[in-house]
């Protein structure tokens, strides 16, 4: 299984770190076959939020064919106008299984055209402007993670682990995604 999580000057780092420590944990002790790789627009280091640098493992061009795609939140007004980013995350949607997204990641898909009636959800203070925004979308508040049919979004920054603890029970098995947890000695927040 591919797991690709695209990652931009300054996305939110426990947004793609979190899910990238769930997968690559879920990896080590069950599920051997996951490949995890960081994606970018270049195959240039990426400053993302605190500037911490990240050295992506491919790019939106040379990446493999993806099973799942998490996008994380974080300064995304900039990626929601880049015409190149938003043909991308279409494209690469109608090849996944499972499209995900982290806090404001969910602002990409929704502009991207990939969320339209779904119901979602975002960080609890980007709510309200994601509604206003996207009025067609079912915003939803006090939850860790919605997921529905191929989607799932979840709330900001620490509920991207809850929802890819989530995502590995769906993919796996519910007694596999809580030895994960206690891998990490993180208390899952179901929803």
């Amino acid at each position: 299984m591919n797991i690709g999580i695209y990652i931009y000057e300054h996305a939110e780092v426990l947004d793609f770190a979190g899910p990238f420590e769930v997968f690559s944990v879920a990896k080590r002790l069950h599920c051997a076959d996951w490949n995890i790789t960081l994606i970018a627009a270049t195959e240039q280091q990426v400053p993302t939020k605190g500037n911490f640098q990240v050295v992506p493992h491919h790019t939106i061009n040379d990446h493999p064919l993806l099973d799942l795609l998490v996008v994380p939140g974080g300064i995304h007004t900039y990626e929601m106008e880049k015409p190149e980013i938003l043909q991308w995350l279409r494209q690469t949607d109608q090849t996944t299984k499972h499209t995900a997204s982290v806090c404001t990641g969910v602002f990409l898909l929704a502009n991207a055209g990939i969320l339209n009636t779904q119901t979602v959800t975002t960080h609890w203070d980007d709510l309200n402007e994601l509604q206003e925004r996207f009025p067609t979308l079912d915003v939803v508040s006090n939850t860790r993670w919605v997921n529905q049919g191929k989607y799932t979004t979840s709330g900001g920054i620490s509920a991207g682990i809850d929802m890819s603890l989530g995502l590995v029970e769906r993919f796996t098995t519910k007694q596999q995604a809580e030895a994960v947890a206690r891998q990490m000695e993180y208390v899952w927040e179901h929803k």
